[in-house]
């Protein structure tokens, strides 16, 4: 996978977690279950991408 791909994916991933994340926030008023798997999966998608933005400043040019 090329280096800009790879930042391309870190930045979709981060952005679309916390987008879910916060929709589960709002679910969950209506529907706990709901809402805390929205919150943990958005939750999760936005740490996969911090940890490439990490993986992404280790690799070379």
């Amino acid at each position: 996978m090329r280096n800009s791909t790879l930042e391309k994916l870190s930045w979709v991933l981060i952005f679309a977690g916390l987008f879910v994340a916060s929709l589960g926030a709002f679910v969950h008023a209506y529907s706990p279950s709901s809402g805390w798997a929205l919150m943990l999966a958005g939750g999760l998608g936005a740490a996969v991408g911090a940890v490439l933005i990490v993986v992404r400043s280790r690799r070379p040019d």
